[in-house]
């Protein structure tokens, strides 16, 4: 096999035959919706130009890579943690059964999983934590880019169901906007109640669903 994570694997007890898929989530810092996560095991024939860490991408770069992802990888997945499961878990726990979850989806059983940050989720095959991986690896940069995208259509989806909140702008981040409606109207089915700003509001309000 190609050795398509270069220098990577020079001082770790790897083999290069090993089944890498790339993990990272998106949505830990909102107010409101899943958290998301993906996974991608790249196709060492198949190089992808442009891969980085999402957050430094614009959003028309993001969605012009994200088909491209998807078409040359040889595996990939994405999935979720509902705001329910982040309000019983807490967003970290969250995140790691996203990201679970989108290792398990995927069609292809990788061996070893990279995973972007300092934790990584209990799973069977092997974790590697990176710490700003999504800049460094490109497996990972792809899973940042492919999870970024799903949860931002996913936030599109939910302003059609509540347009008071504006969710197609701020994607749920705490923005003075977000903010903004969020007193105005209260809390929605889909934010996330352990949160300090949300918790805020419906203890001044009493209410638990927006209007």
């Amino acid at each position: 096999m190609k050795n398509i994570y270069p220098g990577l694997f020079d001082d770790l007890p790897f083999s290069l035959d090993e089944i890498v898929c790339g993990v990272d989530e998106a949505g830990r810092g909102p107010l409101a919706g899943p958290v998301f996560a993906a996974a991608v095991i790249l196709h060492a024939d198949r190089p992808i130009a442009g891969l980085r860490d999402s957050k430094k991408l614009s959003e028309a770069k993001r969605d012009l890579l994200a088909p491209v992802i998807k078409a040359n990888a040889l595996a990939w997945a994405v999935a979720e943690a509902s705001e329910a499961e982040i309000d019983e878990l807490n967003i970290l726990q969250a995140s790691l059964l996203a990201m679970r979850r989108a290792v398990e989806a995927l069609a292809t059983v990788p061996t070893l999983a990279l995973i972007d940050g300092n934790r990584c989720p209990v799973m069977k095959i092997q974790t590697m934590a990176i710490v700003g991986g999504d800049d460094k690896v490109d497996s990972i940069s792809a899973a940042s880019i492919l999870a970024k995208t799903a949860r931002d259509a996913a936030l599109v989806t939910l302003h059609a169901a509540y347009p008071q909140y504006s969710f197609d702008q701020h994607k749920g981040y705490p923005t003075a906007l977000h903010l903004a409606r969020l007193r105005e109207h209260g809390a929605s089915p889909v934010h996330r109640r352990s949160f300090g700003p949300v918790r805020k509001v419906l203890e001044s309000t009493g209410l638990g669903e927006g209007k």
